[in-house]
């Protein structure tokens, strides 16, 4: 089974992981104050939902064998977890002005649907870029 979980940052600064698969009426969520944070409370929630339902049920459901789980981030979101990447670089490489990286980053300003899919766009090129590297 594969789950999309949506990272976000809320207004209350916090970060937050979401979705709406459920597993025997069991949802899933996590928050923390860094994204690494929120991600790891949301998978412990899944533990917890596979504890919870051995105990119900007596049984552990098969497809907690092959989840899967698939993070989207918002653009804070993402620069928050990579924070080893260089934004004002990134946004060069990705065609976007750097100061206005910095704002999508730092959450003062929000990208259109087209930067947004620039953005993604590099983000794909990189990570192709750097599974063909080697050492």
């Amino acid at each position: 089974m594969k789950v999309l979980a949506i990272v976000e940052k809320g207004n209350d600064g916090l970060y937050s992981v979401y979705t709406d698969a459920e597993i025997e009426d069991h949802g899933f969520g996590g928050f923390g104050e860094s994204v690494e944070d929120a991600k790891k409370d949301f998978l412990q929630s899944i533990n917890e939902a596979k504890d919870m339902i051995q105990q119900e049920k007596g049984f552990i459901p098969e497809v907690f064998a092959d989840l899967k789980v698939e993070f989207k981030y918002d653009i804070e979101s993402f620069f928050n977890y990579f924070d080893w990447i260089n934004v004002s670089k990134f946004a060069i490489y990705a065609g976007v002005n750097e100061s206005k990286m910095r704002q999508y980053k730092s959450g003062v300003a929000f990208a259109n649907e087209k930067t947004t899919t620039k953005i993604l766009q590099a983000i794909k090129k990189l990570g192709a870029e750097l599974s063909a590297a080697s050492l």
